[in-house]
């Protein structure tokens, strides 16, 4: 699997999901530096990570979303290529328009840094299939500005559609029905504030994230 990883001034979790990936697909990701305008050819993975681009000035992401890059990454998106985003990376797919909703300060307005149980709503994604619906996992969060927020109407449609990746089993942010995680009308996009790639052996206290990257892996293999 070729993928790529890009990287924003203020990203921190980039090498975490570098790793992570090479981890398990045996192949190093390419790290694509934001200024770039396109992506490595054949690229069969997009990832996005977590931390802090520009310094979350604005809002969180806003700032990255309109990077030169994330135009070839919205492009890749409409062709069918995977694109993960992780906590930041969570927050720039929505300002870019490849999620719905926004992710706002935390209800308790505290940073949160914890494992986390989690709720898996649907296992019939490409990053979900190594899952079983229902399923209750532990996944890692660190974030400020995790709330996720949709009007009625936009969280309807993800619910009816089965757009609900992930749900937190626990009270954790506020976030409007626990959501932590959603995908694309297309499946192929998925945002979600918890750190898969920090929770994917033994030596990180679990492998719960470990089987988001397997199926990645088997889907596009």
């Amino acid at each position: 699997m070729k993928s790529a990883v890009i990287v924003f001034p203020g990203s921190n979790c980039d090498r975490d999901l570098a790793v992570a990936i090479e981890e398990v697909t045996g192949r190093a990701p390419t790290m694509l530096w934001h200024r770039e305008s396109e992506l490595p050819e054949g690229t069969d993975l997009i990832a996005v990570p977590g931390g802090f681009s520009y310094g979350d000035y604005l809002r969180s992401g806003a700032m990255a979303a309109r990077s030169p890059v994330m135009k070839a990454v919205v492009e890749a998106a409409a062709r069918g290529v995977p694109v993960l985003g992780v906590c930041n990376g969570f927050q720039i797919l929505t300002e870019a328009g490849l999620l719905p909703g926004a992710l706002m300060r935390n209800a308790g307005l505290n940073f949160v840094c914890r494992p986390v149980a989690l709720t898996v709503e649907n296992s019939q994604s490409i990053f979900t299939s190594r899952y079983g619906a229902g399923e209750q996992v532990t996944i890692p969060v660190a974030h400020h500005d995790g709330n996720y927020t949709a009007d009625e109407g936009v969280l309807d449609r993800l619910e009816g559609e089965g757009r609900v990746a992930f749900r937190y089993a626990e009270r954790v942010n506020g976030s409007a029905r626990n959501i932590a995680g959603i995908v694309n009308q297309a499946g192929n996009v998925l945002g979600m504030m918890p750190h898969p790639e920090r929770m994917i052996g033994p030596e990180h206290g679990g492998a719960d994230g470990r089987r988001l990257f397997e199926g990645l892996l088997e889907a596009v293999a």
